[in-house]
């Protein structure tokens, strides 16, 4: 395993991002939803996957993991 799995594995996305983002968990899912911080948008299109470690607009496009 090299570095960054090694610290993705050991960091939880959703604590990361929630020091930036509201998330709110979408039901029973492993999925966390929030206003998206790259764009202005009243509605959640942000998406962060807690089981797979990354993030998705739905509305913008962006996506990423912890790097």
């Amino acid at each position: 395993m090299d570095f960054a799995e090694q610290v993705k594995s050991s960091v939880d996305i959703v604590k990361t991002i929630e020091q930036y983002v509201r998330l709110k968990k979408a039901g029973g899912s492993p999925r966390y939803t929030g206003l998206c911080p790259f764009h202005v948008e009243k509605t959640p299109s942000f998406s962060v996957h807690s089981s797979h470690q990354f993030y998705y607009c739905f509305g913008c496009g962006a996506r990423g993991d912890l790097f």
